[in-house]
């Protein structure tokens, strides 16, 4: 099992930013960077649970969760390594969606599904009329 200090260790020796950001002298006092730790996940965790309620409401629930993993990448190597991957995908998928021939696809799947929609749509319309199956009150 490789301890968080062993990949902070690896990571620093390779150059990249992983670990803690904390301030020094909150690094020098263990007591004092373990609450830093504590309160970076406990805002982090009210960030990303604001995030959760937003995803049914019309809201950008996805960017205030992806805002609280960035919360909690300034202090967990985890958190980090997770917006590093998340960051690659979203990279890969635009490079992917700018493809001619994937827009042209994608275009035409959406304009199949659309027409479907309204197909279905005017058929009930047709069928039962503007009425609604249930009883509103």
């Amino acid at each position: 099992m490789i301890a968080e200090s062993d990949q902070i260790d690896e990571a620093v020796a390779n150059g990249s930013r992983l670990g803690s950001r904390a301030p020094a002298f909150v690094k020098r006092s263990r007591l004092l960077h373990g609450v830093w730790r504590v309160g970076i996940f406990v805002v982090g965790l009210a960030v990303i649970g604001g995030g959760i309620v937003l995803l049914p409401l019309p809201g950008p629930g996805w960017l205030i969760i992806f805002g609280g993993m960035a919360i909690w990448g300034t202090e967990f190597v985890w958190a980090q390594k997770v917006l590093r991957w998340t960051r690659r995908k979203v990279t890969d998928f635009a490079r992917a969606a700018a493809d001619p021939r994937v827009r042209r696809r994608n275009l035409l799947i959406t304009t199949a599904v659309v027409l479907v929609l309204a197909g279905l749509a005017v058929w009930y319309v047709l069928a039962f009329g503007f009425t609604m199956p249930w009883k509103a009150v």
